[in-house]
């Protein structure tokens, strides 16, 4: 069975290169490009983080293409107390000797998708600015997507805030006009994966993958918060590309998601409606994981990178 043709829209970002790691070491992924959006840090330290990893990681020849360098229409927030001042944690990386590849994010992924209409997977692990942008500017992409899929959002409790997760109050407004766009968005979000963590001994996983665990994985993942025996940081990003690789993983529901773009205490929610309320699905919502299966995938896509360095 020939890979899964993907486009990651991200904003690198611990979990972000955690992901991108996954998706360039699966066999079922074929990345046909990453466009980057300001969000955990800046979109200069975003763009810089994604031309280290492609070329750190070994895929030099996947277009790196900027976007959007905040929200559409609020300001900027970002999350530099989380994923240190560039956004990579404690990992260094060489500077990128490529280039950036010319033009926005938002028209790669319009002319990636009109190209190989119903081929190329979507992935947004990141703010929704760039996606939004493209709505806009193109509605056919609705069409054209195999599939659209984020790492976003919740139905239970935020990390923002208490009712929002970072990737929609990062951009509330882009949240909405993604959410109301026509297409069925697949919805990963905190309910699913605070579960997959890195815990002790899949940090022990990561330290016999060499270079690989040494230089990236571990000084990222570690710099994410405390590691026991039987809790770690969530690798959040990492979920949406895995379930691309096999969408087995995680299970969902179909549901009409909402997001609040007004509320004093809610702005970035999304309120998510598992009972429909006679509408046709605009999503489907992630309930659960498997996060054992998920580390083994995980693990072994690590593995073939770590085996290239």
């Amino acid at each position: 069975m020939a890979p899964k043709k993907i486009v990651i829209d991200c904003d690198p970002g611990i979990d972000d290169a955690l992901a991108i790691t996954l998706a360039h070491g699966s066999p079922a992924l074929d990345i046909l490009g990453i466009t980057t959006v300001g969000g955990n840090v800046s979109l200069a330290h975003t763009t810089a983080n994604a031309l280290r990893l492609r070329e750190f990681l070994g895929f030099p020849g996947v277009p790196v293409t900027a976007g959007a360098a905040g929200a559409m229409v609020r300001s900027a927030i970002e999350a530099a107390h989380v994923h240190g001042e560039t956004g990579l944690g404690e990992a260094v990386l060489p500077e990128p000797t490529l280039p950036l590849a010319d033009g926005h994010a938002c028209d790669f992924i319009i002319d990636t998708l009109r190209a190989q209409p119903g081929e190329v997977s979507l992935v947004a692990i990141g703010p929704l600015t760039n996606i939004a942008l493209a709505v806009l500017k193109e509605p056919r992409i609705v069409d054209w997507v195999a599939e659209f899929t984020i790492l976003g959002g919740t139905f239970t409790r935020g990390n923002r805030t208490p009712a929002a997760e970072f990737n929609i109050a990062a951009d509330p407004e882009a949240a909405a006009v993604v959410f109301g766009a026509g297409w069925t968005v697949t919805q990963i979000g905190l309910d699913v994966s605070t579960t997959a963590q890195a815990t002790g001994p899949i940090v022990e996983r990561m330290r016999a993958l060499g270079r690989l665990g040494s230089e990236l994985l571990i000084p990222c993942a570690t710099f994410y918060g405390m590691v026991t025996a039987s809790e770690g940081p969530a690798i959040h990003d990492a979920c949406a590309l895995a379930y691309l690789a096999d969408p087995s993983l995680i299970e969902f529901r179909p549901a009409w998601v909402d997001v609040e773009t007004a509320g004093r205490f809610t702005s970035g929610m999304t309120v998510v409606d598992f009972e429909l309320q006679g509408r046709t699905p605009n999503a489907k919502v992630g309930t659960a994981i498997d996060v054992e299966r998920f580390w083994d995938l995980a693990m072994d896509a690590y593995g073939r990178v770590a085996a290239s360095l």
